[in-house]
């Protein structure tokens, strides 16, 4: 996506809220994009989220997503990578 709601990747991004008022302007096709990149960028670190789906469902405009069932892996996984961008960036900093 390269519009001004993109998020993409940088080293000091702050996190988007879940009230951010651009997330109201996601689309569920656009989220349903961003869940198959989530799939292709995880899989290499063995962060699989394929039951992932919008469901149709929205809360105040925003689209939700439903993770559905991940393995235990995936959430080992993801919490090594979030760790170990945590250590790189505090090494980076100090």
């Amino acid at each position: 996506m390269n519009d001004d709601r993109s998020h993409g990747p940088s080293r000091h991004r702050t996190p988007v809220a879940p009230d951010d008022p651009r997330m109201r302007t996601y689309t569920e096709p656009e989220v349903t994009a961003l869940l198959r990149e989530l799939d292709e960028y995880g899989h290499e670190f063995g962060i699989r989220w394929g039951s992932a789906t919008t469901h149709h469902s929205t809360v105040d405009g925003r689209v939700l997503v439903d993770f559905g069932a991940a393995p235990v892996a995936t959430l080992v996984n993801l919490l090594d990578l979030l760790r170990t961008t945590t250590r790189a960036d505090q090494s980076w900093n100090s």
